[in-house]
């Protein structure tokens, strides 16, 4: 989505007849919203997201602790309800 965006922007700012001012007006927020710290973190939770949906690995659920060193972690399908 964030490529679809940006290209977007791109075909805006190359074909735009405001000229040279407009681009670099563009440009400047461009790298404002991709370096904004909200946005990193977006886009971090998304990949995180997406990590999750597409795992093949079994998730983990915590059990009870042995000590406050250590957790005990078992697949959700292993659990006992």
């Amino acid at each position: 989505m964030l490529r679809l965006i940006i290209g977007i922007a791109a075909g805006y700012v190359l074909g735009a007849k405001a000229g040279r001012a407009r681009y670099e007006q563009l440009g400047k927020t461009a790298r404002a919203i991709a370096g904004s710290p909200a946005t990193r973190a977006l886009v971090r939770v998304g990949r995180q997201k997406l990590s999750d949906k597409l795992s093949t690995r079994p998730q983990l659920e915590p059990m009870v602790p042995i000590d406050e060193r250590t957790t005990i972690l078992v697949p959700q399908d292993q659990l006992r309800r």
